[in-house]
């Protein structure tokens, strides 16, 4: 399958897709996180962010390094989101859970 990719220069339209897919499981995963668990589920996004922040170093194919450099900075990214929906919660956009 990556041979077909590169062969076909489809590398930067397969990244483009796949980062978009990222960023929209990202933003349900702020919401319920911050739903289920309030603000103090940043440390997974933030483990996560280093772990794949490492593998996108650790690789050697530039898709992989892309993909996974894109996951690294999206769970960095929902670091301060998780926060952000924390406010739009106490602004009344979205549900409050109530005891936690």
């Amino acid at each position: 399958m990556m041979d077909f990719i590169a062969t076909h220069n489809l590398t930067g339209a397969v990244i483009g897709v796949i980062t978009f897919f990222i960023i929209g499981v990202f933003h349900p995963l702020v919401i319920k996180g911050e739903y289920y668990f309030g603000v103090k589920c940043w440390w997974a996004f933030a483990l996560a962010g280093v772990l794949t922040g490492w593998a996108a170093i650790s690789v050697s194919d530039v898709m992989w390094q892309a993909v996974l450099g894109v996951t690294s900075c999206s769970c960095f990214w929902s670091i301060h989101e998780v926060f952000q929906q924390r406010e739009r919660v106490r602004k009344g956009w979205f549900p409050k859970r109530g005891k936690r």
